[in-house]
């Protein structure tokens, strides 16, 4: 089923894992690292896996919420202070200038953790593209790509955001060390990530990012989003398929893999939990439809958010049970945990943009057999 739907998909690679808390049920590799060279794909090969980093940087700062190192609704100006006086962008007068006011409560971490703190991302929200474009467009990876006003008070809404990029400079300030460095000893280390990384270029055999020609072919289009001033934690991580697999895995067991804890049960079991009340999660707009279009999972249903992911609260299309949890990477990686059947899956792919329909076909396939 994966590999028909690849071959109709028209996607340079794509690396399919279906998991279990036991083990790996299924592995497959396909297709090219790039066109040029015709490289094939290896289980092992390096992909950027974009925002399928925020699941990761959400298990570490909840680390330090167990030790009572972070609070989860203390305000994070208190270790953030450049979120210490968060402002709401209001709009814009004559002459183009950003109109503020005080927002109405603090930050919390939990408001970063399920992207209610008010924040947004440029590329998606086009109040945040014409912010910066009215104070100047800062540079890719720099902390100024992440400071700006927020869109509403914090809690009132949700939208997709920068607002792990933060939680992972939390973790940084309330460990005195980078991000990386912290996560490699606390995460990846005990559950055997051996090529999950920070790096600040693209490694040898990485897979490349691809876009399609006017003709419908596929061409490399030369981008990497890590690197930079700070570590991101919303984006920033190289890592490879079997590496997130076992990190799919320890969540479906509650924290645990291989004998190495890293999240008490229920921390994970909370993490899983709406946290978003009423609100409905999951939509994003699009200011820049060439990097990512508008997308929404499970149009039909009122997901929700929990500490790090997607729920989605009926069952899903393609087989998984209510109440799992699911997110992915701009360049067409997505991964699913279902902790009721006790089965997950990544697939991992490096295409532009976002949302690519022949993508998500793919991966919709992996997902039907693993539960087929």
């Amino acid at each position: 089923m994966f590999e028909q739907a690849f071959a109709e998909a028209r996607l340079p690679c794509a690396v399919g894992m279906i998991v279990d808390a036991d083990g790996v049920r299924f592995s497959q590799a396909l297709g090219v690292t790039d066109v040029d060279s015709q490289s094939p794909v290896s289980l092992d090969t390096p992909f950027q896996i974009a925002s399928m980093t925020k699941a990761l940087v959400s298990v570490a700062a909840m680390q330090l919420v167990e030790q009572g190192r972070l609070g989860l609704d203390s305000p994070i100006g208190e270790v953030l202070p450049d979120l210490a006086d968060p402002q709401v962008l209001t709009g814009f007068d004559a002459q183009g200038k950003p109109q503020l006011r005080a927002a109405a409560r603090p930050i919390t971490l939990r408001h970063l953790l399920t992207h209610t703190a008010g924040l947004g991302y440029f590329f998606i929200h086009p109040q945040v593209l014409q912010y910066f474009g009215a104070v100047g467009m800062p540079a890719p990876g720099s902390l100024d790509s992440i400071r700006m006003p927020l869109m509403f008070d914090p809690g009132d809404s949700w939208e997709y955001s920068v607002a792990i990029d933060w939680a992972g400079l939390a973790v940084e300030a309330a460990t005195g060390r980078k991000l990386g460095d912290y996560m490699a000893e606390h995460l990846f280390a005990p559950l055997g990530m051996k090529g999950t990384a920070f790096l600040d270029t693209l490694p040898a055999g990485a897979a490349q990012v691809h876009v399609r020609n006017e003709a419908g072919g596929l061409k490399v289009q030369p981008m990497f989003i890590g690197g930079g001033e700070y570590h991101n934690g919303g984006g920033g991580l190289i890592g490879t398929a079997p590496d997130y697999a076992r990190f799919v895995r320890a969540m479906l067991r509650g924290g645990e893999l291989d004998g190495q804890r890293v999240l008490k049960a229920e921390t994970v079991a909370e993490m899983g939990r709406n946290q978003i009340g009423q609100l409905r999660a999951g939509y994003m707009g699009s200011a820049m439809p060439h990097l990512a279009q508008p997308y929404d999972t499970f149009p039909d249903q009122h997901t929700t958010w929990g500490l790090g992911f997607l729920i989605n609260p009926e069952q899903g299309p393609n087989g998984r049970s209510p109440g799992s949890l699911a997110w992915a990477g701009i360049f067409n990686s997505y991964y699913w945990i279902d902790p009721v059947k006790g089965l997950g899956g990544v697939m991992m792919s490096q295409l532009s943009p976002f949302g690519d329909p022949g993508a998500l076909a793919c991966f919709g396939a992996l997902e039907r057999q693993a539960y087929g």
